[in-house]
């Protein structure tokens, strides 16, 4: 597929252009960050777009897709903390972890074809996956102050935690509930109950675990974060992981996988 044998050249005029707003906001410099920040986010939203426009639907098929708006919606999620809360250091490791994907997608790029399995041709589709997305990148982001706050112990960091932590669960909520409307009108059934629906609805608790948590216990912060570091973890078994368990050939959610 053309478009996607230019990421690439896509990719590393992000990376480079995320890069060296990172340091400038290291530097204090942050109109300059910002700009290029928004530039980095620009450049690949631009792909995403030429992509779709190729593959003559949204690229949400296949998990190289959905890292593809992973490693947008990071940046996104890292310019908008960077604005609002202006931590410095925060651009630096949005970027680190969008690099991260993006690397895989070229390293390891997946088959991408214009069909659509009957389950996916679904209005619901697109919603669905953006939304998760983009709270799979908050959560991200979250995570990333958690760690921070663990090692440097700054409580300035502790408002933007509980808001991007907030937003994030309400987004995927969102993306629960357009699942299941969506289930609802593929299989017939609003929840199945396979290694997917059961890692998201583990990983629901343990965020809105973490969130009585910081409001029972406000003191607790340090316990606070570790829960948000595992959630994050069963994030990721949510996401891909449970692609590699022997139940993933049964699953109704198999589509995600190249095949």
């Amino acid at each position: 597929m053309t478009g996607w044998n230019i990421f690439p050249f896509f990719a590393v005029a992000t990376i480079v252009l995320a890069v060296v707003a990172s340091v400038l906001a290291l530097y204090k410099r942050r109109t300059a960050a910002l700009t290029l920040s928004l530039l980095a986010v620009g450049v690949l939203t631009l792909f995403v777009a030429m992509l779709w426009t190729s593959l003559e639907r949204p690229p949400m098929r296949t998990m190289g897709e959905t890292r593809l708006w992973y490693s947008l919606f990071l940046l996104v999620a890292g310019v908008a903390t960077y604005a609002r809360w202006r931590f410095r250091w925060v651009l630096s490791f949005s970027t680190l972890l969008s690099t991260v994907f993006m690397v895989i997608n070229c390293v390891r790029p997946e088959l991408h074809d214009k069909t659509l399995m009957p389950a996916l041709q679904s209005a619901w589709f697109m919603p669905h996956v953006a939304v998760y997305m983009f709270s799979y990148a908050l959560l991200g982001v979250a995570t990333i102050m958690a760690i921070y706050y663990l090692v440097k112990r700054d409580e300035k960091v502790l408002p933007a935690i509980d808001n991007l932590l907030g937003g994030g669960l309400a987004l995927f909520t969102v993306g629960m509930l357009t699942g299941a409307l969506w289930a609802k009108q593929a299989w017939g059934e609003f929840w199945s109950w396979d290694a997917k629906e059961a890692w998201a609805a583990a990983t629901w608790f343990i965020y809105l675990g973490a969130i009585h948590l910081r409001l029972m216990r406000p003191k607790g912060v340090q316990k606070f974060c570790i829960l948000l570091i595992v959630a994050f973890l069963s994030l990721q078994m949510c996401w891909y992981g449970v692609n590699y368990l022997p139940s993933a050939e049964k699953s109704v959610h198999s589509y995600n996988r190249n095949n």
